[in-house]
């Protein structure tokens, strides 16, 4: 019996390991960590360092190019000699595509999504909640079913501190997996401009309160000014393509978490808040007082983003001399 954490991505591993930590000392159980691709023996000790106490690899030349159906078939294989109490899968593209086969494939429950999770000590049950109806209502959701499975987004709980010196046990998993009738024709590189809006610790976002694209130099120049990284809502990137989807926020959009959320002329849909609540300090400025992002920013500017924004580049400017 353990708590088993997966995701493709190391860093979000490690956030899983951090709350897979304290479910499984609720559980009574060792840690484990499920390692999977082409290649990768010898990233365990990026898990053990991050408080795995087993890590359980399958590497096969299979898993070089990513398939749900490939992973799900790995993943499986680990849980068959794991046999893990909880399963967490971190809610990356790729864990939110192998996550739902993988629970179909066990026959078990999952709960996508999580925000919050927590083990009822009495049932020995993992107790998860998450978002649901857009945001406007929180779900809490239990599973009958074993293993308990739950994907968590990125940045959802922190990263515990990192430990080179932690040892752990590695389990080699032999899996057999099948060919998958489809083949990658092509792959291009994504063209990214700065740096990725989730890694950012000062964001400045624009909203439907810009009247036209070229408008938005006005916060890029704010945005340059301060080191911020530019961010949108909704609208902005999928209705009007004035930005690309990178810089999305939002439920639908990207989750963020940095040190300074600037909201410029957006109202704060629940829709827009469930990507950026978390942030450390929020800022509004919005000429509309009744705008609902004025009931989660720590700090508001009442007034119109065309005067507000210029005057805030000029004081800026000026301290910086």
């Amino acid at each position: 019996m353990a708590v088993l954490v997966f995701s493709e991505n190391l860093e979000v591993a490690a956030e899983l390991l951090g709350k897979g930590r304290e479910l499984a000392n609720d559980l009574g159980t060792k840690l484990a960590a499920a390692l999977v691709g082409s290649g990768v023996k010898g990233k365990e000790k990026e898990l053990f360092a991050y408080g795995a106490d087993v890590v359980y690899v399958v590497d096969h030349p299979s898993l070089s190019t990513f398939f749900p159906e490939t992973y799900t078939e790995a993943l499986a294989k680990v849980v068959e000699q794991a046999k893990p109490e909880v399963l967490l899968i971190g809610a990356t593209k790729r864990g939110k595509e192998t996550a739902p086969r993988l629970a179909t494939k066990l026959n078990a429950g999952c709960a996508a999504g999580a925000t919050s999770l927590r083990i009822d000590k009495e049932k020995k049950l993992l107790i998860a909640e998450r978002p649901a109806i857009s945001a406007m209502v929180v779900a809490t959701e239990f599973s009958k079913t074993k293993p308990q499975i739950a994907t968590v987004p990125p940045r959802t709980f922190e990263k515990p501190p990192r430990d080179d010196s932690r040892k752990g046990e590695v389990v080699e998993v032999k899996a057999e997996i099948p060919p998958v009738e489809k083949k990658v024709v092509e792959l291009k590189a994504k063209e990214m401009k700065g740096i990725k809006i989730e890694d950012a610790e000062l964001i400045t976002s624009c909203g439907r309160g810009f009247r036209k694209k070229e408008d938005l130099k006005l916060l890029e120049e704010l945005a340059g000014l301060i080191g911020a990284t530019l961010g949108c809502s909704r609208p902005i990137a999928a209705d009007l393509k004035w930005l690309p989807e990178d810089h999305w926020v939002g439920l639908s959009g990207h989750k963020v978490k940095p040190r300074m959320y600037m909201a410029v002329g957006i109202s704060g849909q629940v829709q827009h808040l469930a990507g950026m609540r978390d942030s450390k300090i929020i800022v509004a400025i919005n000429k509309d007082p009744d705008a609902p992002i004025f009931k989660v920013a720590d700090y508001g500017i009442v007034g119109d983003l065309y005067q507000v924004i210029p005057a805030l580049i000029s004081y800026l400017k000026s301290k910086k001399g």
